[in-house]
């Protein structure tokens, strides 16, 4: 109906004739609504007079006779300061607008046998009206009908009522450099495809299945030492921590259900694939996957990444607008199933888990985020993708590990922000004969340039220590693990340096080169240097 677009419509010149696309005089370029989704004296209320409407002149015979129709069937809406804004008289098509809105009114009501209602002089009325504004009237109707076969066409063409698609596509051509690394690499192009269909029931849930597809491998810090058993191959390199090594394959990735409880409260239920990034906030502006660092070390610190998380049910709880307190607790998958398998000892609550929670402060620019994570695995010891091969403390059983971490950012100005974090992980195995404890440390310091060159872009720097074993406390669990004998910790200290640049050639494709080196690979200074040259490409739709 007329009268039900007239409502809604939120620019346009004049009364409608703007809103409809038509220009009749020369205050159709010049005299333009402002936004009304801008400006909160604009919203539409019903008007029971023409009259009401300050800046239509009620000279003409036409105005007498469409004012008494508004004040008998009420079919008009105007602006709540009583003006249609310009200060000017209404065109012929705007008047035609509130003539049609009229005319459907009264065919309403002889339609729903109320016909009684509908004077005879007001037909008589009405029928000269629609002489006198033939013209204009068919103009109107014009554009609604083609408005109305336009929106029919979208309806039927949609993807869905209540699920979006979302395309995620990120490619790398890399490669890496160095003594050792030079002669194992070669540039090479990987990708990783995701899709997600997202669903809402009630406009505050979330329903996410997505789908994805990965080739892409690590490259190559070929490290001799500290021993056969922790060398050749690193994480250090590694650019996402999602998987790999899936050739092409399309998985299921995600499954996941969130719906709020309350105003403060939001769940998440998880059937698949989890970390607590996903659910909390990492306190970095270098986090997402394929628009941040271009290294899964310079993304986030790697305590959020516990390895083989696949179901569980985590929150987040809104303390006061300043204050988030969120945790979860997720089954690990192992070698006997993991928490989607009722086995005896795997199931979620029988097999490998993490459980964390993290309390966010933010006050003006600064946010700081305390972590605690405590997980228990069969197989994975504490490995986070990230650092060298004895940190992850796999080979002496089952691990238990408590971690913390402290993350902060500060943004200094609108085109600079300081940031970084430092992590602890204690662990502790408890195999037969190896039974220890051992320490990881972590950090890294982050300087982002967002709106480097231009809105959208952003530069980055980032100077950190991948995990390292700083310490074990017996002989037998180093050893287990793959140290050579008389070695407990990590030889030397690693560094990892990187400088990316992300340049934003629109809203669905970036560009990002960047460049990460590597002091003392697998922590032993003993590996040579290796240097990453990376050219990412995103694409999101």
């Amino acid at each position: 109906m007329i009268k039900h677009l007239w409502y809604s419509l939120p620019v346009g010149v004049g009364l409608l004739g703007g809103a409809f696309g038509v220009q009749t005089s020369a205050y159709a370029e010049t005299d333009r609504f402002d936004d009304v989704e801008n400006a909160s004296d604009t919203a539409l209320d019903q008007v029971t007079s023409v009259s009401q409407l300050s800046d239509v002149r009620p000279t003409d015979w036409a105005f007498q006779a469409l004012q008494s129709l508004v004040e008998r069937y009420g079919c008009i809406a105007g602006y709540r300061d009583r003006t249609y804004r310009g200060n000017r008289a209404l065109t012929r098509y705007e008047f035609a607008a509130g003539l049609n809105a009229c005319l459907n009114r009264v065919n309403e009501l002889i339609a729903a046998a109320t016909a009684d209602l509908v004077k005879k002089e007001d037909l008589v009325t009405l029928q000269k009206l629609q002489s006198e504004f033939a013209i204009e009237l068919a103009t109107v109707r014009g554009r609604v009908d083609a408005l109305e076969a336009r929106t029919a066409t979208l309806e039927r063409q949609q993807f869905s009522t209540t699920t979006k698609l979302g395309v995620e596509l990120v490619s790398y051509l890399a490669d890496a450099f160095g003594e050792n690394a030079g002669a194992v690499n070669n540039p090479s192009l990987g990708y990783r495809l995701r899709l997600d269909f997202d669903t809402s029931f009630s406009g505050r849930d979330r329903l996410r299945l997505r789908l994805q597809s990965t080739n892409l491998r690590r490259l190559d810090t070929a490290t001799t030492f500290p021993s056969a058993a922790l060398a050749g191959a690193t994480d250090e390199t590694r650019f996402l921590a999602t998987s790999v090594s899936q050739n092409g394959e399309i998985t299921l990735n995600r499954l996941q259900y969130r719906f709020p409880v309350g105003e403060r409260l939001t769940v998440y239920l998880d059937a698949n694939t989890i970390d607590p990034s996903i659910v909390t906030d990492p306190i970095t502006p270098f986090n997402d996957q394929v628009n941040g660092a271009v290294s899964n070390f310079g993304q986030i610190n790697p305590i959020f990444f516990p390895v083989g998380n696949r179901a569980g049910i985590a929150a987040n709880f809104a303390v006061s607008p300043s204050i988030s307190w969120d945790f979860g607790y997720y089954g690990e998958d192992t070698t006997i199933g993991g928490p989607n398998f009722p086995d005896q000892r795997s199931g979620i609550f029988n097999g490998g888990y993490s459980a964390w929670t993290q309390l966010v402060l933010t006050s003006g620019s600064l946010k700081l985020g305390l972590m605690y994570l405590n997980t228990y695995s069969v197989r994975n010891g504490v490995d986070t993708l990230a650092g060298s091969n004895a940190a992850k403390i796999i080979g002496a059983g089952p691990v238990v590990g408590n971690s913390y971490g402290a993350q902060l950012t500060y943004r200094l100005a609108p085109t600079f922000e300081l940031g970084g974090w430092v992590g602890l992980t204690e662990a502790r195995s408890l195999g037969d004969g190896t039974k220890g404890d051992a320490d990881i440390w972590n950090f890294a310091v982050n300087l982002a340039f967002p709106d480097l060159g231009k809105k959208g872009n952003l530069g980055g720097l980032v100077f950190g220590m991948q995990p390292k074993l700083t310490g074990t406390s017996t002989p037998a669990l180093a050893q287990a693990i793959g140290l050579p004998s008389g070695q407990r910790r990590d030889r030397d200290t690693g560094f990892h340096i990187e400088a990316f640049y992300r340049y934003q050639l629109n809203d669905n494709i970036s560009i990002t080169p960047g460049v990460i080196w590597l002091t003392a690979p697998n922590h032993d200074a003993r590996n040579p240097d290796v240097v990453v040259g990376v050219v990412r490409t995103t694409f999101t739709f």
